[in-house]
């Protein structure tokens, strides 16, 4: 049987094998030779553990976790190493919820109080597991023996998930030593690949680090995220608010009462979006700044700021930052040799600088509009006055950086920091990240409104994802305000648009192993089929389509 391997900074090397091999026996050949520790691999343009068994000839490419799918398996076998250890120390009647990403981490809460004392022992209890070596052992099983074990765990989420979705056949059953516990994604092997995290007290809770996909081997300096810490705490007030914890609860409505959800959200959106305003209005401030990553839905909530501004009195004028990219073939390449439209190195600071500043005095100011096509600006369609009376609205990736606005001589920004984090999560211990669920709306709109496939959306992700690293999520905490643009309902709108495009992508396409990920978290989500009652202003018609301000 013969073997293709390769991985980050491994040249394509063929192995002989026979059949019955385990990718892990591959990698313990040349593990030395990779740059950072490898925790899957993608065979055959399909994610597979490092414990499956190998049957035929196949090409492995070996993943660290600056893929996001397996920056996944580290978090989720971390999650059950951290439930083994919890109930070593403490016992079984610990039960622990996954909240949310933040700090470099995540973010846990236990049904009982855990004091410093006490975590301390439980970090050590996972230190001990992780030199014990102890094998993490998967099991399949159908749906009727999973929804028996999920009731003997007291998993009743789970349980719930199994029982609105009849058509999920079998889930994995994964187990540390004495702990059983559902994931819906791969793990790693044994505990000994679990070595870099730390446990901080937090808030109400506990905060679990790792490393971070910038560095996988290093844990990197805390740092607060107050304003994403707050976000979240708003954004479980719209869960109870919605009665909606988890997908379960969605699913169930998604049943029978979701006209009255759709209105719910959008009742819930103009709240805060009228808070905004009267809190720009109270600071008399002239530039709103609009920050947030890739599909956050800035264009409609911008657009909707300025609507709820101008019945408080004001004129506004809503501006792009992407109508300032400099010409195409005036912009930098990245190491791949292509544009880099991701980086603040892509707009022309300068022209932007002039122009507000040319605005805020009452000029007469000839504001261009991007051409995407020919890769230009182009003059003399927007020519533009504004009075001492307008607000001057700006959205855009890099509207939150100093280096954008520090030319501009009026500094009275009233800056917001915008991403959709949902409520929900599958169950107490599995979470849907806000990563995938971005690029699940950015996955649509491409295809309604760009002529993009799924594929060409997913094999560019990985870009978009390193912009957003380097020049949006370091600068959230300075924003003023944060605008949470999920709509809870949105997966299961979202379900029956996304899943025919993800099942357009063959095997034989390396992009197969994203879309099949992404169709097992929709294998979980009951799809809204009718969704016309969703108004035309909603944030989720930026990317379904049929909206009434974004064109």
């Amino acid at each position: 049987m013969k073997v293709i391997v390769s991985g980050p900074n491994l040249k394509e090397t063929t192995f002989e094998c026979e059949v019955g091999t385990k990718v892990e026996d591959i990698l313990n050949i040349i593990k030395d030779k990779m740059p950072y520790p490898i925790y899957a691999c993608r065979l055959d343009n399909a994610y597979r553990s490092l414990t499956h068994i190998i049957g035929h000839d196949s090409y492995i490419e070996f993943l660290d976790i600056r893929n996001q799918a397996t920056w996944l398996i580290y978090q989720n076998s971390l999650i059950l190493l951290f439930i083994k250890a919890l109930h070593d120390i403490c016992g079984k009647r610990y039960k622990v919820s996954v909240r949310n990403s933040i700090n470099k981490g995540l973010y846990l809460t236990t049904n009982y109080e855990i004091n410093e004392e006490t975590l301390l022992k439980i970090e050590k209890q996972m230190k001990l597991l992780v030199e014990k070596d102890i094998p993490i052992i998967k099991k399949w099983s159908n749906q009727k023996n999973a929804k028996r074990i999920a009731k003997q765990l007291k998993q009743e989420e789970t349980y719930r998930i199994i029982d609105t979705m009849p058509t999920i056949q079998d889930l994995s059953i994964y187990s540390l030593d004495d702990e059983t516990q559902i994931f819906y994604s791969l793990m790693v092997p044994s505990t000994s690949y679990l070595k870099y995290f730390e446990l901080r007290k937090y808030k109400h809770g506990i905060l679990m680090r790792f490393p971070h996909q910038k560095d996988p081997s290093l844990i990197l300096p805390n740092e607060e995220e107050e304003i994403l810490y707050e976000a979240f705490k708003q954004t479980y007030g719209w869960g109870k608010i919605t009665g909606i914890k988890y997908i379960s609860d969605m699913n169930e409505k998604a049943s029978c009462n979701h006209e009255d959800l759709f209105l719910l959200q959008e009742a819930l959106h103009n709240k805060r979006i009228n808070e905004l305003s009267e809190e720009i209005l109270k600071r008399e401030s002239r530039i709103v700044l609009i920050c947030g990553p890739s599909s956050s839905g800035k264009t409609t909530f911008a657009k909707r700021l300025c609507i709820q501004l101008q019945v408080s009195g004001k004129k506004t004028l809503y501006l792009g930052t992407d109508d300032y990219f400099l010409d195409r073939a005036d912009m930098e390449v990245d190491e791949n040799g292509e544009k880099d439209f991701e980086s603040l190195s892509a707009v022309d600071i300068d022209l932007f600088s002039e122009q507000m500043n040319s605005l805020l005095k009452g000029e007469l100011t000839d504001i261009p509009i991007f051409d995407f096509i020919n890769g230009e600006k182009i003059f003399g369609q927007r020519k533009t006055k504004i009075n001492s009376d307008t607000i001057v609205v700006i959205e855009g990736i890099h509207a939150l950086n100093p280096k954008l606005t520090e030319k501009i001589e009026d500094n009275g920004f009233y800056k917001i920091y915008i991403s959709p984090f949902s409520p929900i999560s599958l169950d107490r211990i599995n979470r849907f990240p806000t990563t995938d669920a971005r690029m699940l709306r950015r996955l649509v709109r491409d295809y309604q409104f760009r002529g993009r496939p799924a594929k060409q959306t997913l094999n560019e992700w990985h870009k978009v994802r390193a912009g957003e690293d380097n020049n949006i999520f370091p600068l959230a905490n300075s924003a003023d305000a944060f605008f949470n643009s999920n709509c809870i309902y949105e997966m299961n709108v979202l379900k029956k648009y996304a899943e025919p495009l993800l099942k357009e992508i063959k095997r034989e396409e390396k992009e197969y192993a994203d879309a099949q990920r992404m169709l097992g978290y929709l294998s979980l989500v009951k799809a809204i089929e009718d969704d016309g009652l969703i108004v035309n202003n909603s944030i989720i018609r930026e990317f379904i389509g049929g909206s009434a301000i974004v064109k």
